[in-house]
Formats: structure tokens, sequence, C-alpha cells
């Protein structure tokens, strides 16, 4: 009997560490799974059948995120402004370049990457899961103000920028123009190739030259914006009374819980089960497709309208409290589990490392740098000045120098602060549209 109890305490001790193994992870990855997928990803590649369907592109994509993601953790210094973002999507840049990675596994993630638009599936997710999920009242409360530091950030920044580079020898117009105005244009989709297009028929160049010259700011311009973020969230940590850890605005001091709340913004006292989750999911999706339509037929932009429409639907109150409440689970999984394989997907498929040295000119990151740091400064002060949190408030305003909806996701990782993509959206897609608009005709005017 003593013995057969002994032989039971010993099987309970193995499935104990057993399952604390389990429950020990590299990411999302458990680590008994992780040398596993390590080697049958190995064994693909060796056997030439790497495919880029769904099935084997998450397993891959997660292992090398969430590797990245873990040496920029436990960097010393580095991991306070960033690292995990930095590293995941820089680091696997350099490696393509080096010709380090297979080039199956580049090929491969690269056509998922660009096959799939996942990336479109993640922003849609994230800002239809944020705005649903988000109080009403400070929807609206956040979305009047945020407006004042983005245009102060903005001017602000084209007129130091631009004096930076006279004052360096590059010149006002070269660094208006290819530099500063790219950096805020939007991204690359939505900023460069429409800049480059626009640039290269006002004055008569190939398009691909002008690409290549507005390009790096754009890349550089998210990197400064991403390290000022990490450094704005460790701030923010030694300083609790100037953020709101992902809140625009200070609910407790703006009338929001002092008013009685909105009924469709009262918990429902039960978890959101699966139906309600792919509801969301699937509302998401139906958004973004109409985006889609809207865009091939007008030229609006589809995450503009998108955002358009789930700030609307949850303005007239045509969100249900398990509609929200779904929607937030599907924000926090997006949230959570999919926002470093993603950059890391984009560091492979979508950032050229040869692009980034190219920018490497003293007088160019010096413009970009001043920059950058004029939107977040403007941005911090104003915000501070009409009562937004002013942390946060400088953080949504870096993304109006990020990459797009791929830079909002880089930039607001590094700083842990996936709830303010809604705002990010504004300042990358609408203050990047006008950005662009105002600098064709500006140039058109000057030619």
């Amino acid at each position: 009997m003593t013995k057969d109890l002994a032989m039971e305490a010993k099987s309970v001790r193995r499935h104990d560490l057993w399952w604390r193994m389990l429950d020990s992870k590299i990411g999302i990855i458990p680590l008994p799974v992780y040398p596993l997928i390590l080697a049958l990803i190995a064994a693909l590649v060796w056997l030439g059948k790497l495919p880029a369907d769904l099935t084997t592109m998450i397993p891959l994509i997660a292992l090398g995120a969430y590797t990245t993601a873990e040496i920029g953790k436990r960097l010393p210094l580095i991991r306070r402004i960033g690292g995990p973002a930095i590293f995941t999507v820089f680091l696997p840049s350099y490696l393509v370049h080096a010709r380090l990675l297979p080039q199956s596994v580049v090929e491969s993630v690269g056509t998922f990457t660009k096959q799939s638009n996942f990336l479109y599936l993640f922003i849609a997710s994230i800002i239809v899961g944020s705005i649903f999920a988000m109080s009403r009242r400070i929807l609206i409360a956040g979305f009047l103000k945020i407006f004042i530091p983005l245009l102060a950030g903005s001017l602000a920044a084209l007129v130091t920028g631009t004096l930076t580079g006279a004052l360096l020898g590059i010149g006002w117009k070269r660094a208006l123009f290819f530099i500063v105005v790219p950096i805020m244009g939007g991204g690359i989709g939505e900023g460069a190739l429409p800049l480059s297009l626009g640039y290269s028929t006002v004055l008569h160049v190939p398009q691909g030259d002008v690409f290549a010259s507005v390009l790096p700011p754009v890349l550089f311009g998210n990197l400064v914006a991403l390290l000022i973020a990490g450094a704005l969230a460790t701030f923010g940590r030694s300083r609790p009374a100037l953020t709101g850890y992902g809140r625009l605005q200070p609910d407790a001091e703006g009338d929001v819980r002092a008013l009685a709340p909105d009924r469709e913004d009262i918990p429902s006292g039960l978890p959101p089960d699966a139906t309600a989750i792919a509801a969301a999911g699937i509302s998401a999706i139906t958004l973004y497709l109409i985006g889609i339509v809207v865009q091939d037929v007008s030229g609006f932009p589809a995450p503009v309208l998108m955002l358009a429409l789930a700030v609307t639907l949850k303005l007239v109150r045509a969100v249900s409290t398990r509609l929200r409440e779904g929607s937030a689970a599907i924000y926090a999984f997006f949230a959570q589990c999919v926002t470093y394989p993603l950059i890391f997907a984009i560091g492979v498929a979508m950032t050229p490392w040869e692009k980034l040295v190219a920018a490497l000119d003293p007088a160019i990151i010096a413009v970009i740098a001043v920059t950058v740091a004029t939107i977040t400064t403007t941005g911090f002060f104003v915000g501070r000045l009409i009562g937004l949190y002013p942390i946060d408030t400088a953080i949504v305003t870096a993304c109006h120098s990020g990459q797009g909806g791929t830079g909002d996701v880089m930039i607001l990782s590094a700083a842990n602060r996936m709830e303010l993509m809604p705002f990010a959206q504004i300042a990358t897609r609408i203050g990047g549209a006008i950005t662009v608009t105002l600098a064709l005709i500006a140039l058109r005017m000057m030619a």
C-alpha cells in the first residue's frame, strides 16, 4: 500500500512538472512545443516543401516573432524603449538582407503576408473591436479633442523640420517635400506611393527614383517614433499621473463617471460566448469590406471609412451590450496574440534593409529626428493643456510619423498602448491624407 502511494505521488509530481512546462511559454508558444515547431519547420525547409498556407505559416511566423521579441525583452536598455517591437521587425529585415534566413522561408512568408492581407484583418479587428468596446462618452470626448494636438504638432513639425534641413545644407524645399512630408504622409501605400506618383508628374522625373528618395524617411521616421513611444511608456511608469495607460482622457475628471453610463455600456454580467465573439469578428470584417467597395468606386481610403462607420455605429447606439463584449474579446485576442507575428511578417516581407541603410546620412537623420520629436513634444504639452493624458496624446501624435497601419501597430506595441489604435488611425490615415493632398497642391503651385 505504501509502495502504491509512493508511485502515485511520483506520478503526480511528473504530471505537475509537465503541466508547469506546458504553462511556461515563449510568447504564446508552450515551452515543450517550441522545439517541436522548430524541428518541423526545419524539416519542411530541408525537404523543399514549405507551403505558404495558413496552417504552416501560423507556427512559422509565431516561432520567428516570439523568438525575436524574446531577444528584445532581455536586452537591459533596449527593452525599455520598445525592444521587442524593434527586434521583431528590424532583425528579420537584416536577416533577409544578409541571406541568413532560408530563401524558402522568405518567399513563403512574403507570399502569405501579401496574399492573405492579414494586416487588414488585424487593423479591422483592432479598430472595430476597440471602438465598439469603448465607452461612448469617452469616445466622443477623445475624438473631438485629439485633432487639436494633432494639428498643432503637425504645423510645428513642418516648421522645425524644414528649418533644420535648411540649416544643415539640405535645402528647405528638399527637406520639406522629400523628408518632412513623407514622414507625415501616412506610410508607404497611403503616403510614399501617392507622393512619388504626384511628385514625378509635377517634376517630370521617374516615379521609381522619387519613391526611392521618399521611402527612407518613412521607415526611419517610424523607427524614431517607435523609440520615442517606448521611452514615453517607460517615463509613464515613473510618472503615472501623466498617463491613462491606453486611455486618452481622464474619465474620472471628465464628467464620464459622474453621469449615468449608456445602457449598452453596462456589463451583462456574463462572459462573451463563442457566438458573440464570432458576431463581433464578422461585423468588423463587414465594415472593412464596405470600405473596400467604396474605395474601389471612389478612391476614398477603406480604413478611414471603416473607422468612420464604426464610430458612427457606436455614436447612434447601434452596438448592443453582447456585441460590445464580443468585440472586446476580439480586440484582446488580436492585441495580445497577433501583434508580434504580424510585425515579424512585415519585417520579412515589407521592410527592405537596403532602403534603411540608404538613409543613414547624418543630416537626413537629424531632420527626421527633429520632425518626429517636435510632433510628439507638441502633442505632449498641447494634450496636457486641453485636459488629455499627455503621454498617451504624445504617443498618438507620434503615429502621425508612422509607417501607415503597420507603423501604428509597431509604435503602439512598443508603448504597450494598443487601446489607442482608433486615435492612431485618425493621426495616420486622416492626418496623412491631408498632408499628402496639401503637399501636392503646394508643389504644383511652386513648380
